[in-house]
């Protein structure tokens, strides 16, 4: 599995990973916040963007893939930060090159199985778009709207809405491919602890760090801190980009000391 990846800037390697959903596009904002003093790598995972669907879609090998990109580049050392989804693939890195990492930051994601069923009206919604010939983005989106309410729902799932080698418009996520392994991105095997330097950033309104998700968390990754991000819901590094990333940079900064 050969994953899309861009490189920006020069320094000690980090790999942003993104979401359920998102490519390495969406993280685009903290990649330019880091690469004045990093090498910063962001990848498409498996059945998004840019990179290759498979079938198979297991955050052991997701792990497997992001640490195949950082091989590729002959990289040895690297810090991992990962949003929703993505912070599960680099929390799973950890138990497959712990040594190799030199910092762990997941933004809004706890290593638990999650057991409610978040995202149907969004599977409706691609089906709904799938079923119909598409010639540009702006006729999918009523389409869209017909089943996934929120505009900037609809505003980031079209991101991933291109030209395809047809002609035609599709989704560049590999849609039937996420909903048949839905249990298993919600899902989590609890892996042996990692004792890195780790922060964990959740969203205040957000309800996928919890506290009866703490002991989980303390468990997996013993020296981990939190910082919390006031008035901010799962898309923090969205919503409030400049105090996510100056968040991000505190911690890396205070961690090489």
């Amino acid at each position: 599995m050969n994953l899309h990846y861009q490189v920006d800037g020069q320094g000690d390697a980090i790999v942003l990973i993104h979401g359920l959903f998102g490519s390495a596009d969406n993280l685009g904002l903290m990649a330019r916040s880091l690469k004045d003093k990093y090498k910063v790598i962001s990848v498409d995972l498996r059945n998004h963007g840019r990179s290759p669907h498979s079938a198979h879609f297991t955050y052991r090998e997701m792990a497997q893939d992001v640490l195949a990109v950082v091989d590729q580049l002959d990289i040895e050392r690297f810090s991992l930060i990962g949003h929703s989804m993505g912070g599960k693939v680099a929390m799973a890195a950890t138990e497959l090159a712990a040594a190799r990492i030199n910092h762990l930051l997941v933004l809004d994601m706890a290593p638990v199985h999650y057991h409610v069923h978040r995202h149907q009206n969004v599977f409706n919604g691609l089906r709904e778009v799938s079923r119909h010939t598409v010639s540009k983005r702006s006729d999918a989106e009523p389409l869209l709207a017909k089943h996934v309410l929120e505009p900037g729902v609809r505003q980031f799932l079209l991101k991933s809405f291109a030209k395809q080698d047809n002609g035609q418009f599709d989704w560049r996520f590999n849609v039937e491919g996420l909903i048949a392994n839905y249990d298993t991105i919600m899902g989590w095997q609890d892996i042996s602890p990692f004792t890195g330097k780790t922060l964990f950033i959740k969203g205040q309104n957000s309800e996928y760090i919890l506290p009866e998700h703490r002991s989980a968390i303390g468990q997996q990754f013993p020296n981990a801190k939190a910082h919390l991000v006031a008035n901010t819901g799962h898309w923090l590094h969205a919503e409030k980009p400049e105090t996510v990333n100056r968040i991000i940079l505190n911690f890396l900064l205070a961690a090489e000391r």
